[in-house]
């Protein structure tokens, strides 16, 4: 029984916690910070050691959420390198501290989904990145201008009282209070050991930071600019998003008003990832030296098209950015693929098709073509994985990609470049 996972242990008659929190509400949290994963926190307990005491462990738990007697340890900063060569850091929890983290969020989600603004999408259930490229691509078809954002540090930079009073408007229960609260001020331990106390931001990497910090975004900017700057449209992806205006002279003014409101709640604009894109296209001649943004992983700029009628005309849209083409690139490249002479084509096919097709999926819904690239440095670390497992192949170049067509021809679901025609020519 799902219940039973906890171990069962009478109370003392007479003895009654002041806060109810069912255990099967414990269990339920515990599955999903399983199968999200992640590696230990402070205390160096991984998921795997964690369930070798499960019962127990989970008891003690939600024994100390329901008697207010939680209090979090401190989380790991972990520094991973951004894109820009930067280093972010990250808070890592404890696997215990992430399950009490879920058990806050199951509850406190529900209550806040419904308040967000509709064009909020980054960390929210039934939303994806996708969703916000496809919403600014129609959009750039009606607005001439776009301003590109990107908070700095967001969180890192959380004003604890203000978010504190977001929750609080929609939220009465005491120990989903107290705990968040708590969580707000743990301390973050170094990789030296030193330990740096917060009375700002929330954890990047904590299970619930996501949502605070959209909720604190919430009244930040979605519900600010839908009441002050009615004119304009707007998307956001958590920390990066973009603002639609109608004229270059609208688009100055809301730069100047949002960076006016970011630092009254204490927030910052990135001053390298802000600025203002014309969406220049056929129906838009006139000159700007900016005309190309990238959000999401996506870069929208003035394209050629090809109507219904075989017509070329330009047209403003998004394609997969040669950021992440050179991040595939590289991480194709990391596989030493042409070392693996042991391995056959399925077990390949087994060990990385399953990201080439995220890739497919993700980068490849808008101009799936300018993923040709990627499709094409796989096919070639594949005919190199031919010419180093036999012999006759070795010093034949031309050979092998006739030979990598054929075994594509043969089994062409092995890879998902394959089954969309990415294939060597087998003639």
């Amino acid at each position: 029984m799902v219940v039973g996972q906890l171990r069962k242990q009478e109370e003392p008659v007479g003895m009654s916690k002041p806060f109810a929190i069912p255990k099967q509400q414990v269990w339920e949290a515990y599955k999903r910070v399983k199968a999200n994963g992640g590696s230990s926190g402070v205390d160096q307990e991984s998921i795997e050691r964690f369930e070798q005491r499960l019962g127990d462990n989970l008891y003690v738990l939600w024994n100390r959420l329901c008697s207010g007697s939680y209090f979090p340890p401190p989380v790991k900063g972990v520094a991973i390198p951004k894109k820009s060569g930067s280093m972010r850091m990250l808070g890592v929890p404890t696997v215990a501290d992430r399950v009490a983290q879920t058990v806050v969020k199951m509850v406190l989600e529900p209550i806040l989904e419904p308040q967000f603004h509709p064009d909020s999408y980054g960390y929210r259930p039934g939303r994806s990145a996708l969703d916000a490229v496809a919403c600014v691509r129609r959009r750039c078809w009606d607005y001439d201008w776009v301003i590109e954002f990107d908070i700095k540090g967001l969180f890192d930079h959380i004003d604890h009282g203000l978010l504190m009073r977001a929750v609080r408007k929609h939220c009465r229960i005491p120990w989903v209070l107290l705990y968040i609260e708590r969580w707000l001020t743990a301390p973050m331990v170094m990789a030296d050991g030193r330990q740096v106390e917060r009375t700002l931001g929330t954890p990047q990497g904590g299970v619930v930071s996501p949502l605070l910090a959209n909720l604190f975004l919430h009244y930040a900017f979605d519900r600010w600019v839908a009441e002050h700057l009615r004119s304009v449209r707007f998307c956001r992806y958590a920390d990066d998003g973009v603002i639609h205006c109608q004229s270059q002279a609208q688009a100055e003014y809301v730069l100047r008003r949002i960076a006016a409101r970011f630092k009254v709640c204490g927030l910052e604009l990135h001053p390298d990832k802000t600025r203002i894109v014309y969406c220049h296209d056929i129906n838009r001649p006139a000159d700007y030296p900016v005309v190309q943004f990238t959000f999401l992983g996506y870069t929208f700029q003035p394209r050629k098209a090809v109507d219904k009628y075989g017509r070329i005309y330009v047209n403003f849209s998004p394609a997969v950015s040669r950021d992440a083409l050179r991040a595939m690139r590289q991480t194709i490249r990391s596989w030493h693929l042409q070392l693996m002479c042991d391995r056959e084509a399925g077990n390949l096919s087994r060990m990385f098709n399953p990201v080439l097709r995220g890739w497919m999926n993700y980068y490849g819904r808008f101009r799936g073509s300018a993923m040709d690239a990627v499709w094409k440095h796989v096919n070639a670390y594949l005919t190199r994985w031919l010419r180093r497992k036999y012999k006759k192949l070795a010093r034949h170049k031309t050979r092998a990609v006739r030979a990598l067509g054929k075994l594509a021809d043969a089994v062409p679901h092995a890879f998902v470049h394959w089954e969309l025609g990415y294939r060597p020519a087998a003639g």
